[in-house]
């Protein structure tokens, strides 16, 4: 029987590396999402159709909460990459993982965007405007470049198989048509002219970006359902990741006709305003159908005995696009149907918020989420 000799190490030699922050090693580009849900809380709840009082209020604390949140997980990830750059390596290299680096341009633009919306309430308008432009230009170059990077790795280093698709493989390429949405904000702000044609037409583009991306991403996901069955009980909620090309882009094309009266030429303008309802209507309904597959499949997941993960965030910033894109149309259409469906999802988002907020500062407390362990 061989026997092992220890030999004692001596005063030559390195001792073990140690890392520091221990807990941030486990600190993934997910985390981001909790900052697009809250964000996207206060963005819609503000510009809802229907206003209750104290609601402008609770979305300007939800959007402070959302700031404060963006900062800390950016100094966060930030000794991430510093203190543990062998694992964020890693997480590019997983194709589990990776596409979750969509997350962080939505939040720098979410943000940004809520800070234009109802944050200038806090700190004025010409701060909003400055910390807008700066978090929305940050947000589209981060989301363009992921948009590329992700699905290169896929191809080129990622080990992938038709199985293994899911929606979370939409993310990515989802933030250009965030930009899209949010980019018309700015639009009024820029001199007239071509600063702002171009800026409304590179949202456009943008939004093309997004849509023929998806359109090619989401057949995989929905024939991999079809072909091996649910997804695993704690990536069910991912499912509603579907919803969020959908409803951002109803939301782009409603926020984009409203500033292209001031950006563009008549003819274009009022045909970006009937393309804004042509486009929508029909997407927001396929919306819906998703909505009610994935809260079915969501539901059975439940009933199997699916505890808490990160997933349930994607309960929340989904839901909160077509939140958005139900009240754009409510606003070009005058149909109060879709003020009344902006309301009802509203309720949806909030309740979802409050289940992902809770148990997500539970973990935190308890060290569930983020042990602090080598």
């Amino acid at each position: 029987m061989a026997t092992t000799v220890v030999r004692p190490r001596t005063f030559t030699e390195p001792a073990p590396r140690t890392h520091k922050a221990p807990a941030l090693r486990h600190l993934g580009p997910n985390w981001y999402a909790s900052v697009m849900g809250t964000a996207i809380v206060a963005n819609a709840g503000a510009t809802l159709p229907y206003q209750l009082p104290g609601q402008r209020v609770a979305c300007q604390v939800l959007w402070a909460l959302s700031a404060m949140a963006l900062a800390v997980l950016l100094t966060a990830r930030a000794g991430h990459w510093l203190h543990h750059r062998d694992q964020a390596r890693a997480h590019l290299l997983d194709p589990a993982v990776a596409p979750f680096y969509g997350c962080l341009a939505m939040a720098l633009l979410a943000v940004g965007g809520g800070t234009l919306i109802v944050g200038k309430d806090l700190i004025g308008s010409g701060a909003a405007l400055a910390v807008d432009t700066v978090l929305f230009t940050a947000g589209t170059v981060t989301g363009l470049v992921m948009a590329v990077v992700v699905p290169y790795l896929m191809v080129v280093r990622h080990q992938v198989e038709a199985s293994q698709a899911t929606p979370v493989w939409l993310l990515p390429v989802v933030s250009p048509m965030v930009s899209a949405a949010l980019g018309p904000l700015l639009v009024p702000h820029l001199p007239a002219g071509q600063p702002r044609e171009a800026l409304l037409l590179a949202c456009y583009a943008m939004f093309g970006v997004s849509l023929l991306a998806t359109l090619l991403l989401l057949p995989l996901v929905f024939g991999r359902l079809i072909v091996n069955g649910p997804l695993p009980l704690a990536l069910t909620p991912a499912l509603f990741l579907v919803l969020g090309p959908l409803g951002q882009s109803t939301t782009a094309v409603n926020q984009l006709a409203d500033v292209a009266p001031g950006a563009i030429d008549a003819p274009y303008a009022h045909a970006l305003g009937a393309f804004a309802v042509v486009y929508g209507v029909p997407v927001m309904g396929f919306a819906l159908l998703w909505l009610a597959l994935a809260a079915a499949m969501l539901a059975r997941a439940a009933r199997a005995g699916m505890g808490f993960a990160m997933t349930w965030w994607a309960l929340t910033f989904p839901v909160g696009t077509c939140v958005t894109g139900a009240a754009g149309l409510a606003r070009h259409t005058g149909l109060d149907a879709f003020g009344w469906l902006a309301a009802a999802l509203f309720l949806a988002l909030v309740t979802a918020w409050v289940a992902a907020a809770a148990h997500t500062l539970r973990g935190l407390f308890t060290g569930r989420l983020l042990p602090a362990t080598r």
